[in-house]
């Protein structure tokens, strides 16, 4: 049993998967697409990929502003989430998300990572901090100690 984490965005979707314990989020890729509703080849992707890692889980970053309000983005998440969890027949469940790109940034920032390097990383490290927040507290409510 594998869980993937998926950081939707405007251009790109950041991809991460669980280990099989359930305890580390590794990032796989970055899908990237020329407009933000030509989704066909994305979910197709995230498709392979779920069949490539026997994913049996998706969650899927939630980015509810700083007030906990939902806007724009988080709806537009949601659709996404409902739209996959139709086509896979997977469960897909949001996890908050705020400011995982801001800590995707700094982490970058604090390795020295150039501009172009975390153009193409970020997201897929911002992928993989929703995982890994959602396996944590998932294991924490499971009473695993992580």
């Amino acid at each position: 049993m594998r869980i993937m984490g998926l950081d939707y965005g405007a251009a790109t979707v950041g991809v991460a998967v669980s280990d099989e314990l359930l305890l580390t989020a590794q990032g796989i890729e970055t899908i990237r697409r020329e407009q933000e509703l030509q989704l066909r080849k994305t979910y197709r992707r995230i498709e392979e990929l779920v069949k490539e890692y026997e994913v049996d889980r998706i969650v899927v970053g939630l980015p509810k502003h700083l007030n906990n309000s939902i806007g724009e983005r988080a709806k537009k998440a949601e659709e996404f989430a409902e739209a996959l969890e139709r086509r896979t027949g997977l469960p897909v469940e949001m996890q908050d998300e705020r400011l995982t790109t801001v800590e995707a940034h700094r982490i970058l920032n604090a390795g020295g990572a150039g501009l172009e390097k975390k153009k193409e990383v970020v997201d897929k490290l911002a992928a993989v901090l929703i995982l890994q927040s959602y396996l944590d507290r998932m294991n924490f409510e499971n009473g695993k100690e992580v």
